[in-house]
């Protein structure tokens, strides 16, 4: 087995001429050189005008002598020192020719950590214009593909709209059966606290009900279908956006809104209310475990006390409540998506996004509902 050389670099000044000759072997085991003083030489101000590089006693080398060379190269250019890179090996060469051959994507970069708190101000109220901007027009979009689909001017593959049936119902069920009853369980506990000091424990049954109909039942649902099924938009979507496929749909004469974002929609809004009515039924079924297991209370005198308090007005104000919520989430997903860069980070701060982005619409929704609501006297 052949010894390593340590790395190193041997600087010489001739002149205005500083030369940096790589000495051992530069591979990714070995240990790092250290470069500073070479770097405080080429700093400014200095006589030195060229750097010219030397590899008579360089031994093996892979990617931690470009990652160097790269450093020296970039920091002599903005030093205003003219860099030679002629005596370099052929092969090192070429490829410094092909990492400036590509400039740097804007977008593959991610932006400094450090900042001033002014200019994250105003680069936020400047991406909330832009957003504000980009959704009124992708609605605008949207409602244009609808109406197209509607006449019958344009059409999405029935296959696709029933497969996210399932993926926005069915195959939500196990996720939605748990959070529900452990909400129901939730408040049937907590409302325990303070009934029975007054006796009333009959009354949890009341509370329960109403509480899921008229808001946690569709409340809890949409925030699940928002982690679920809105992040898988934002990805599938940016996932087709980074492969150039939907250019390819459009270079095809297929619309990416209605071929691609109606039929996700559609189907989340049809099956959002849908989850809502069963989290209802299985939040219910939650508090009549905590009620029936430890209070003095009969199933039949929950079930009874629970559909004496709940009346159609309530199940329907959490079923229309959802059918918003299912747009919203649906619109955030998809709209994120569409407007995912080119890269592959890009695509998880879309998903990231759409998350965000659809639960707050849904907090904003749920508050405005309620004190319509509540205007009305409903």
């Amino acid at each position: 087995m052949t010894e390593k050389i340590p790395c190193a670099i041997d600087v010489s000044l001739k002149e205005n001429t500083l030369e940096a000759a790589f000495v051992g072997d530069w591979i990714l085991d070995a240990e790092n050189p250290p470069l500073q003083t070479l770097y405080a030489q080429l700093e400014k101000p200095s006589n030195i005008e060229r750097l010219v590089f030397s590899t008579a006693r360089l031994g093996e080398w892979d990617s931690l002598l470009m990652t160097e060379l790269i450093r020296l190269i970039e920091h002599g250019a903005r030093q205003n020192i003219s860099v030679d890179i002629t005596t370099l090996p052929a092969g090192i060469q070429g490829l410094l020719s092909l990492v400036y051959a590509v400039p740097e994507r804007a977008e593959t970069r991610q932006a400094p950590l450090h900042s001033r708190w002014q200019a994250d101000l105003g680069n936020a109220a400047l991406r909330f214009s832009k957003d504000a901007e980009a959704f009124i027009v992708f609605i605008g979009e949207l409602a244009q593909s609808a109406f197209d689909a509607v006449i019958g001017k344009a059409r999405f593959r029935s296959i696709d709209f029933w497969l996210y049936i399932r993926e926005c119902g069915p195959s939500a069920f196990p996720i939605i059966t748990l959070i529900s009853v452990l909400i129901g369980l939730i408040l049937a506990f907590v409302g325990s606290v303070q009934l029975t000091l007054f006796g009333a424990e009959i009354y949890i049954a009341d509370m329960v009900g109403l509480g899921m109909t008229r808001d946690m039942g569709g409340l809890m649902a949409a925030i699940i279908m928002t982690g679920r099924s809105s992040s898988t938009f934002a990805a599938e979507l940016g996932s087709m956006q980074v492969n150039s496929e939907i250019d390819a749909l459009k270079s095809m004469g297929f619309e990416p809104m209605t071929f691609l974002v109606l039929p996700r929609m559609l189907a989340l809004v049809l099956m959002l209310p849908l989850l809502c009515l069963y989290a209802d039924f299985m939040g219910m079924l939650g508090g009549a475990l905590v009620t029936v297991s430890f209070f003095d209370m009969a199933f039949v005198q929950y079930f009874d006390r629970t559909v004496a308090a709940v009346h159609i007005k309530d199940i329907a104000m959490g079923v229309v409540k959802c059918s918003v919520y299912g747009l919203l989430i649906a619109l955030s997903g998809c709209q994120r998506g569409m407007q995912c860069g080119r890269s592959a980070s890009a695509v998880g701060e879309a998903t990231t996004s759409a998350v965000v982005t659809g639960i707050v619409f849904i907090v904003v929704a749920d508050a405005l509902m309620t004190m319509i609501c509540k205007r009305l006297g409903l």
